[in-house]
């Protein structure tokens, strides 16, 4: 793996970008994964052309890249991620990008784990995150919007001579998410029940809508969570009457039916947004969140 960049780089000198695919004329866009993918494009608009490192399907957080999309890193104007999430796109950055680099981390501003869930994991109980930041910070929209506004920014100073289309795709699109946020507002402000119990850790930033969050895995959706994590849950979804246990599209269902089943509750999807799966093909971001905010209404017994 070390001798990645050194490949890449005689490979480039030898045959140029058009080995790698597209070496069409214009800004060009390397997106990490899709949220990040969905800002640029809405940004950029048909300014520049954006690509997505991670392959639909794939589940972000295990990402090895290619040599085609190193190269896409390498060749790119701006290339977003976010540092942390996927160590492999980390390194990439850090050893190829030769054009500007956002990192959304750094950009919007995370929040620890323990501040979205109102208390601090224990260690020992299948969840402890440390002083980790917690990544998933696109499930948040007015974050999105945030990140929207650096984009455009970057994209300025790249292509000068469109900076009031970028501002203007910036504006567009954080119209959008502020109404999306109205809706996950006004939508969960009268339920039954306030509390999710999700498939792996990657729901804390829907506290802000009043939700709380109780993960069967980790940070990662195939981590095993301990006898004593079920035990736990299986004592919430009794004592609070959830109906419900989410799984999610591009991680395995086997722990939360599991569990749903031992509970006799139903299971439903919760996307956590990460990528596009077969089935979301058709979908976006917002349609996505939407449907999300149908799921958890309907869990909850929002009115």
């Amino acid at each position: 793996m070390r001798r990645a960049p050194l490949l890449l780089t005689l490979l480039l000198a030898t045959s140029g970008c058009a080995a790698f695919g597209d070496d069409t004329e214009g800004t060009q866009v390397a997106a990490a994964f899709y949220p990040l993918e969905y800002v640029a494009e809405r940004v950029a608009g048909d300014l520049a052309v954006v690509s997505n490192l991670t392959t639909p399907g794939t589940e972000p957080h295990d990402l090895e890249l290619t040599i085609r999309e190193t190269a896409e890193i390498a060749r790119a104007d701006l290339v977003i991620h976010e540092d942390g999430l996927q160590p492999a796109v980390d390194d990439a950055v850090a050893q190829n990008a030769a054009g500007e680099v956002i990192d959304a981390a750094a950009v919007i501003g995370l929040q620890p784990f323990a501040d979205e869930h109102g208390d601090d994991h224990t260690e020992g109980d299948g969840h402890d995150h440390g002083d980790e930041l917690d990544p998933h910070f696109w499930l948040d929209p007015l974050k999105m919007a945030d990140l929207g506004d650096a984009v455009a920014e970057s994209l300025s100073d790249i292509d000068p001579d469109h900076a009031d289309d970028f501002a203007a795709g910036a504006a567009a699109l954080r119209a959008d998410l502020v109404d999306l946020d109205a809706a996950f507002t006004d939508g969960l402000a009268d339920c039954d029940r306030h509390t999710i119990v999700v498939s792996h850790d990657a729901f804390g930033y829907l506290g802000r809508y009043g939700l709380e969050v109780a993960p069967v895995a980790g940070l990662t959706p195939d981590a095993e969570p301990t006898p004593a994590v079920l035990a736990d849950l299986q004592d919430l979804i009794r004592d609070d009457g959830i109906t419900t246990v989410f799984s999610e599209r591009l991680a395995s269902p086997r722990l939360t039916q599991a569990l749903a089943d031992d509970m006799g509750v139903r299971t439903a999807v919760l996307d956590p947004l990460e990528g596009l799966a077969d089935t979301t093909s058709g979908d976006d971001y917002l349609s996505l969140m939407r449907g999300n905010l149908a799921a958890l209404r309907e869990a909850n017994g929002c009115r």
